[in-house]
């Protein structure tokens, strides 16, 4: 009965902390988001609606990145709070040992690490979607993302675009030219377009000129030149973004690109950090109780909860660098992800065996 009472009484302080610092980072975030989404306001249909619908949409990717340091913030607030009122000190003079109040505190970091992975894989990829192409559609009208794929409209010709791949191809491309009394009267189809500068170069081209309600086939080509308003600026909204994606769309998407020879390296780093997403939420619990316990012996709160919040930044700096670097200088992607959590969790051990010993 002790034990369950001791893990509800450091869960109880530790999840409202966390809260609260997630709270207070996300407003935090709602700021710069805001920031990005105001310089298109006023463009096409972007309006005040648009834009606060644009923010409310990117919080759930915001707070999935802030969770770790959230996470170390929290517990170091919650078992703070544990410290000042010498609840701490009753645990250890009761003979609770360090390790079973790090065990009840780490219950609290699964906890968390389950929520983070739900919301990564069913949350985030939803509301990204949702807050992009809504932001695309009120600033292009002219362009809109259907199941079918985008849809442009110039004059009398409709086109057509099936996916925009991450160096700005595109791939499934169907131009539709109307004539008189709206009937169609030719249609073009080509597998991938490059651009060249100046304009696209269609490539596997196909065209049908539309006699009655017969088709004539008319020609095929390697390739063929195609001017357009669409530049790759334009079409780049569209262009499918790592984070957005859940673990199991990344891991399909990587073989289709791979299948189009593009540049994986981004997308397969995006893959395994959200692999170890969970893991380094954990690791960020963990690396927040010796601070706590060190606190409660030399009574330096204020110093050492610094020391934990500036670890926690240095960990986010080094995480996304590191994801930088290693697409730039084609370090293996697993490494990548990989290196930042396990250097933070030798640094955690390390400080906990130091805070036991001194306790």
């Amino acid at each position: 009965m002790t034990l369950s009472l001791l893990d509800r009484l450091i869960a109880r302080h530790v999840l409202y902390s966390t809260l609260l610092v997630l709270n207070v980072l996300v407003a935090l975030a709602v700021f710069f988001v805001l920031i990005d989404a105001l310089k298109d306001y006023g463009q096409a249909n972007f309006g005040l609606f648009e834009v606060i619908r644009y923010v409310i949409l990117r919080q759930p990717q915001q707070v999935y990145e802030l969770s770790p340091i959230g996470a170390l913030i929290g517990t170091i607030m919650g078992l703070s709070t544990l410290a000042l009122n010498s609840e701490l000190t009753a645990m250890r003079a009761a003979g609770v040992s360090v390790a079973r109040i790090v065990t009840a505190t780490m219950k609290v970091g699964l906890l968390f690490a389950l929520v983070i992975l739900l919301v990564g894989e069913y949350v985030v990829p939803a509301s990204e979607n949702m807050a992009q192409t809504g932001r695309a559609r009120a600033l292009e009208t002219s362009l809109q993302k259907k199941s079918t794929g985008i849809w442009l409209r110039s004059g009398s010709t409709f086109v057509n675009i099936g996916e925009v791949l991450p160096d700005f191809s595109l791939l499934r491309i169907n131009i539709y030219d109307f004539g008189q009394n709206n009937r169609l009267r030719f249609q073009t189809t080509a597998q991938r377009a490059r651009y060249d500068g100046s304009q696209w170069r269609l490539e596997d081209v196909r065209g049908s000129l539309i006699v009655g309600n017969e088709a004539v086939q008319t020609r095929r080509l390697p390739e063929e030149g195609w001017q357009s308003a669409l530049t790759p600026e334009v079409v780049s909204v569209f262009a499918i973004q790592p984070d957005s994606l859940s673990l199991q769309q990344l891991h399909y998407y990587i073989g289709h690109l791979q299948q189009n020879n593009q540049d994986t390296r981004n997308f397969r780093i995006a893959f395994w950090q959200k692999v170890f997403m969970p893991l380094a939420t954990l690791i960020m619990v963990l690396l927040a109780t010796p601070f706590v316990f060190r606190q409660a012996r030399s009574g330096g709160l204020s110093h050492r909860a610094f020391i934990g919040i500036m670890l926690g930044l240095l960990f986010s700096i080094f995480h996304k660098s590191l994801g930088y670097f290693g697409a730039l200088y084609a370090l293996p992607p697993v490494a990548a992800a990989l290196i930042p959590i396990v250097v933070f969790f030798a640094v955690a051990l390390f400080l906990l065996r130091r805070a036991s010993r001194g306790i």
